[in-house]
């Protein structure tokens, strides 16, 4: 079926003529009109999609495409600025307001021709782990619609793994491309921080924590949307042995069995392609980072608010709550947190003497989908970051790090994370290709045929 295509084998049969963008556009559409009323993956779809697909097969048929994505449609996290759509955020008086222009990451993507199909739901400010708001409600996921698809990129990582997409933009401010990309058993890369030029996008209230990166069914797509953000196709050392540090758990923090088991496996394939894998504990101490984390999105929230009451005013009331709690944290509390987000980055910067580190992108599986986290992992109650201990870190470290499904054949996908120094994206592309199985599908995308 042409849905069930990656990017690159759809551009490939845009240019011999076995398919258009046009004829693509109807079939997703098609596609989200039966399944997307189950799921919410969508909080908004463009108007313009079938004339610009129009215009894109005109061109491939001519043999003028304007980009190596022209007609690739793409999904867009909702927190994304898009022309002619709104970047509502998950929250009402954003969603009343249509963008002007693209942001420079988008923009970087239409440039090269692709299309927007839409937005993804996300939370409210993109700011937890599952995908819930008051404006658009609950996003679930495929493989079990019951569950969350995690978050903040919820709604990009249901509707690529339903077959609603073939491909998306996310963002990760604390794992929220990897751990959604792990619920769903997709591909997705969280760049170093400057590897995806931002600008001309909302406020940024996880300090730069926070880059836009790409979602998709295979590595080939990943590399083919990287080169397109980024304009350049960097050397890898592809063949080369890679000596990784394996860290299954963080001190006392909780991980499903099931997880570790997946983890487990993951180790034996990559000794298995000849590299030196060490196991072992993360060689830093992350408990003054842990302490301040959460203060990190309420000071970034209240400094938002005050710059935009209306949106403030149209916020659920427990964003409001944090950002008064945030309202009131001293300076010195925030240079607290930023010595320990400098600390980390000088101690990290040559990853401890490993090329890679692997790590499980979530401690749970996937939970009820209008609830924000699991309360109990493997036995021992947690709190609304028991299941996200493995991401944040990488984030505040300023890493790259991509996530890819576990081998597995039966049961919910398990996704796992390895993180590299900076610079290093094409070596985790390399790294990662040849233990990444091929994507999956879940009953509910299959049963439109």
């Amino acid at each position: 079926m042409i849905w069930q295509k990656d990017s690159t084998e759809l551009l490939s049969m845009f240019a011999t003529g076995h398919t258009t963008p046009s004829k693509l556009v109807d079939c997703f559409l098609s596609r989200i009109g039966e399944l997307d009323q189950v799921l919410n993956a969508y909080s908004a779809l463009s108007e313009t999609l079938r004339a610009e697909a129009q215009a894109a097969t005109k061109r491939w048929a001519e043999r003028a495409p304007i980009g190596p994505l022209d007609g690739l449609p793409m999904i867009f996290k909702d927190n994304l600025v898009s022309a002619g759509l709104p970047a509502a955020w998950g929250n009402a008086a954003l969603a009343k307001q249509a963008a002007r222009r693209d942001e420079r990451p988008v923009a970087a993507l239409r440039d090269k021709g692709a299309l927007v199909i839409g937005k993804g739901n996300t939370p409210e400010f993109a700011i937890e782990g599952y995908t819930d708001n008051l404006t658009f409600g609950v996003t679930r996921n495929p493989f079990d619609p019951a569950l969350t698809p995690g978050g903040s990129s919820g709604g990009v990582v249901s509707a690529i793994a339903a077959g609603l997409a073939p491909a998306g933009l996310g963002t990760d401010g604390g794992g929220s491309i990897r751990r959604p990309s792990g619920y769903t058993g997709l591909v997705g890369l969280k760049p170093g921080i400057g590897h995806v030029p931002r600008g001309g996008g909302l406020a940024q209230v996880l300090l730069d924590f926070e880059v836009a990166g790409p979602i998709a069914h295979s590595i080939r797509d990943l590399r083919l949307l990287d080169k397109a953000l980024t304009g350049r196709e960097q050397a890898s050392q592809a063949n080369q042995p890679a000596r990784i540090l394996a860290i299954a758990t963080l001190e006392d923090a909780p991980c499903d069995p099931d997880i570790r088991d997946a983890f487990a496996a993951t180790v034996f394939a990559l000794r298995a392609e000849g590299h030196d894998v060490e196991e072992g504990a993360l060689p830093y101490d992350l408990s003054t980072l842990n302490a301040g984390w959460s203060k990190i999105g309420e000071i970034g929230l209240a400094q938002y608010f005050r710059c935009v009451p209306e949106v403030a005013k149209a916020a659920a009331p427990k964003y409001r709550e944090m950002a008064a709690r945030g309202a009131e944290t001293s300076a010195t509390d925030l240079y607290a947190i930023l010595n320990a987000v400098y600390a980390l980055r000088g101690a990290a910067a040559d990853l401890w003497g490993y090329d890679a580190i692997l790590m499980p992108t979530s401690a749970a599986h996937p939970w009820p989908a209008s609830e924000s986290h699991p309360p109990v992992i493997d036995g021992q109650a947690v709190g609304p970051r028991g299941h996200a201990v493995y991401t944040g870190w990488v984030n505040a470290a300023g890493l790259p790090a991509l996530a890819f499904p576990a081998k597995r054949r039966q049961g919910l996908p398990i996704g796992m994370q390895l993180i590299g120094p900076m610079g290093s994206e094409p070596q985790l592309l390399d790294l990662t290709e040849p233990v990444v199985t091929p994507f999956r599908w879940p009953e509910l995308a299959l049963k439109l045929g």
